[in-house]
């Protein structure tokens, strides 16, 4: 079983992946509503993957991607953004992140999505 940590700043966001994964694969162990938050829960929650917005106040996704990776360089980030910025999502991908799901996505969306970043091979 993987642990999930879930970071966005929308509520509904975080309840909508909480209830679709919490599942026999994955157990949702926190969730953030910032980086920063994300940030200080890392330790605390020992995440293997991370659902990651990147519009958030205090500390944006990409900062929180960056720090992640260099905390715990083996954690599996899934950018999860109404950004359709490719500028962006590359950025995220070069600073760790393992996927890029577009918002609004559906539970299978998300899922699918999970799936490819627990089965990466790039490790």
């Amino acid at each position: 079983m993987y642990r999930l940590m879930i970071v966005d700043d929308s509520n509904v966001i975080r309840r909508k992946v909480a209830r679709s994964q919490n599942n026999e694969r994955f157990q949702v162990v926190g969730s953030a509503s910032n980086g920063k938050k994300a940030v200080e829960g890392l330790d605390v929650w020992q995440p293997d993957v991370v659902t990651m917005d990147l519009t958030m106040p205090e500390m944006d996704g990409l900062d929180c991607i960056s720090e992640l990776v260099s905390r715990k360089p083996d954690i599996r980030i899934l950018v999860v953004s109404a950004l359709k910025d490719k500028a962006t999502g590359i950025q995220a991908l070069q600073l760790g992140a393992r996927g890029f799901l577009c918002k609004p996505f559906t539970e299978d969306d998300l899922s699918r999505a999970l799936e490819e970043v627990m089965d990466d091979s790039h490790e």
